[in-house]
């Protein structure tokens, strides 16, 4: 897959099947739209497209504090090998005020040379949103393309939406964060050196900050799998801010592995969260804490033995 930073920087002349969205953790009802377009080019041999809309720029200029169920990082790493382009598209200013039909004619048309249009049935484009599937119907003779809309994915009689899945993880019900999104819900950092406190009570941990722009489940004491190097360890980790031994307010994702005896300081590593133990507390002192944590260990070991 090849992965464009800005729309203005693709330049492939080739025709697409494209699909367009912001596609903030690419769940059930992202994947078929990506799938779909994967599906055209491979049958019609043109590229397939999928072209995201950052909104972060949107949300800098109105003050508002990103929330997201994926990093842009993250973004790349789940659709790579699935299409052949992932398109970034900031989502400006200049970009919102965009009429739609300049966004029909310039981008779908201009940029990507589009033979398939893939989008849900609530997609909207151009200025104050004055585009919609039954724009895109209209235009498509004119502009040489066919549009194909996908009915939203559903769980028990509820659309899944980023929405709904911001929901599910403020509750910390990551069974059901799961089967919404597809796959665990995760996070992916490179592991910075601690005070090494684990390592001297005989538990030594993986320290990730947690991205400022993600979305934080409760904080406390999870089951986890942690993948290094394209291995995969089962473990406990602890999402939160260690009020017993720290006075500082940022957020950490903090890993200890069942099997894993390597140095891991410095390597990119994928935490995913599978169930929600206990909230974080300030213990009384470091025996209290470590008593504490070895009962999560136990329970994370009988939690994995009962998985198999």
């Amino acid at each position: 897959m090849q992965y464009i930073s800005l729309l203005s920087h693709y330049n492939d002349s080739r025709e697409t099947a494209v699909t367009f969205g912001k596609f903030d953790g690419l769940h059930r009802g992202h994947q078929i739209l990506a799938e779909k377009v994967r599906e055209l080019g491979e049958k019609e041999k043109m590229n397939s497209v999928v072209c995201s809309f950052d909104m972060h720029p949107l949300w800098e200029s109105k003050g508002i504090l990103p929330q997201v169920l994926m990093t842009g990082e993250e973004r790349r790493e789940h659709l790579e090998g699935k299409v052949d382009y992932l398109v970034e598209c900031p989502f400006t200013q200049e970009f919102r005020q965009i009429h739609a039909e300049d966004f029909i004619k310039n981008i779908i048309n201009g940029i990507f040379h589009a033979k398939y249009v893939v989008v849900g049935t609530d997609f909207q484009f151009g200025y104050e949103k004055h585009g919609d599937i039954h724009m895109l119907a209209d235009y498509a003779k004119r502009y040489g393309y066919e549009l194909l809309v996908m009915e939203k994915e559903r769980y028990k009689e509820r659309i899944i939406s980023s929405t709904y899945i911001k929901e599910v993880l403020k509750q910390g019900d990551m069974e059901l964060a799961k089967k919404l999104l597809g796959y665990a819900y995760s996070v992916s950092g490179r592991v910075e050196h601690g005070k090494q406190l684990g390592r001297t009570l005989g538990f030594p941990t993986l320290n990730v900050v947690w991205p400022h722009d993600k979305i934080v489940p409760p904080r406390g004491v999870y089951f986890s799998n942690v993948r290094i190097d394209g291995c995969w360890y089962h473990g406990i980790s602890n999402v939160g801010v260690k009020p017993t031994v720290s006075n500082e307010n940022k957020v950490l994702i903090e890993s200890f592995l069942f099997d894993f005896q390597g140095n891991a300081y410095g390597e990119e590593v994928t935490i995913e969260l599978l169930e929600f133990r206990r909230p974080e507390q300030k213990f009384e002192n470091i025996e209290e804490m470590k008593t504490c944590i070895d009962r999560d260990i136990e329970f994370g070991k009988h939690f994995f033995a009962l998985e198999r």
